[in-house]
């Protein structure tokens, strides 16, 4: 049998049954599966989808060498989702209790925001608005990057 290629990105977050809620009111997921760790009263494994997207969550088990961000000081890892209307996911997001990192703003043909979720990990919500070729795109970050520079150098100490 031959198996289908696919990443499916783990969630460690303290309060897996709380974070639950807060993907399928925030983010409009549908919970596929639970398994719970029946001795612990842990999730021990959740599937849940955003259409054809799949991310699992899993309670926070240090045993196990599965710390959430908030145990680590934060997460390296930034979770990137393109909606059609991403003001609509941002609001949603903001009012499940997801924190502004970056407001919505248009970028290099994309209008996005990043927000932290309650659980410690990062988002970047986006919708396009501009189709562009790499080239272009390329040219347009290198000119937000020279100007965020020339800002920063301006900035006294």
């Amino acid at each position: 049998m031959t198996q289908a290629l696919r990443l499916t990105p783990l969630l460690i977050v303290r309060e897996a049954t709380r974070a639950i809620d807060f993907y399928v009111e925030a983010l409009g997921a549908c919970e596929r599966v639970r398994y719970t760790n029946e001795p612990l009263g842990l999730v021990g494994h959740a599937d849940l989808a955003i259409a054809d997207l799949i991310f699992s969550v899993t309670d926070e088990l240090p045993a196990f060498n599965s710390d959430a961000p908030t145990s680590l000081g934060g997460s390296p890892v930034v979770l990137q989702l393109r909606v059609a209307d991403v003001a609509s996911l941002y609001d949603r997001m903001r009012q499940a209790g997801a924190e502004v990192v970056f407001r919505l703003a248009e970028f290099c043909g994309e209008r996005m925001a990043r927000l932290r979720d309650p659980f410690g990990h990062l988002w970047i919500i986006s919708e396009v608005v501009e189709e562009l070729t790499v080239e272009e795109i390329r040219e347009r970050r290198n000119a937000v990057l020279a100007a965020m520079a020339t800002a920063a150098a301006k900035r006294p100490e």
